[in-house]
């Protein structure tokens, strides 16, 4: 598994920039309005990829936080997403541990199982690598 410095940038042309979201798609703050600025993430749209980004939804449309299964089931979307492109590398931030109050170790865990195409925040690695004994 893969890992970044948090504030680091992908610099590929096959990089994609994934971030939390709202519903609503208004990209205003912190990693989403990066995605929207910097990666082509299109202001109204806060599911799925558009341009060099993919969005997955931590709040609702009213800016509240999203249930931790409803964002699991956003992050199952995405990884059936990095199966079906292995040509692409996914930049994964720490979605939902900003604006939506999640900690590390309730977000981190739900991309345990995803493939090497994808890097995390180095604030994960405690809760995705394997320890070795």
């Amino acid at each position: 598994m893969k890992f970044h410095k948090d504030g680091s940038r992908p610099m590929s042309g096959t990089t994609v920039f994934v971030f939390g979201s709202n519903l609503a798609g208004r990209h205003g703050s912190g990693a989403a309005r990066a995605a929207r600025e910097n990666y082509g993430a299109e202001y109204g749209k806060g599911v799925g990829r558009t341009n060099q980004a993919y969005a997955i939804p931590t709040l609702n449309g009213d800016l509240k936080k999203l249930s931790l299964s409803a964002i699991s089931v956003h992050v199952s979307n995405f990884l059936a997403y990095t199966l079906l492109h292995p040509e692409l590398e996914f930049f994964v931030t720490r979605i939902g541990c900003v604006l939506a109050g999640y900690s590390n170790s309730e977000i981190a865990p739900m991309f345990k199982a995803f493939p090497d195409n994808c890097s995390f925040a180095e604030e994960w690695k405690p809760f995705l690598e394997e320890v070795k004994v």
